[in-house]
């Protein structure tokens, strides 16, 4: 039933949530009654997870978001500020984009992989956490209780 369980009036956005870890955790948080946010780049990947994310619970609402991108970022946190009185306990950082990129580089030593491997893996992953977390600012974790941040390393199994 919507609404019901342990996760019932709790604000959560997970980027990266189009696909692997970030859909899994979506998937678990609406099980469990959140409102979950969910972010991805790629607008019909988006719409499919977040219909699986509807299905299970709570409410989804979905954002088309690249984490990379500094006014994108702070845009979806004002809206889920707006939208929820402020409100956002949990914050689940899953965006990366260097899956195809590391997957291109595999059995070659780091040393003869390109410069650009370094951008491709940290400027969505690293950087979209810092971004999420600076854009954020104090407000998740003024309130005690908020549950708090989870920023998977580079967003692995994506």
């Amino acid at each position: 039933m919507a609404g019901a369980g342990q996760l019932s009036g709790r604000v959560c956005v997970v980027t990266g949530a189009s696909r692997g870890v970030g859909k899994g955790i979506a998937l678990q948080l609406a099980a469990a009654g959140a409102t979950v946010y969910v972010t991805g780049r790629r607008v019909e990947a988006l719409g499919r997870a977040a219909a699986e994310v509807s299905a299970r619970g709570g409410r989804c609402v979905a954002v088309a978001c690249d984490s990379s991108q500094d006014e994108q970022v702070a845009k979806l946190l004002e809206r889920v500020r707006q939208e929820q009185d402020g409100r956002l306990d949990v914050l689940v950082s899953c965006a990366f984009s260097g899956v195809d990129a590391v997957a291109a580089q595999q059995g070659r030593p780091f040393w003869e992989s390109p410069a650009e491997l370094w951008d491709d893996i940290n400027n969505v992953g690293l950087r979209g956490h810092y971004l999420c977390l600076a854009c954020n600012g104090s407000s998740c974790g003024s309130n005690p209780e908020h549950t708090g941040v989870a920023a998977p390393p580079l967003g692995w199994g994506t």
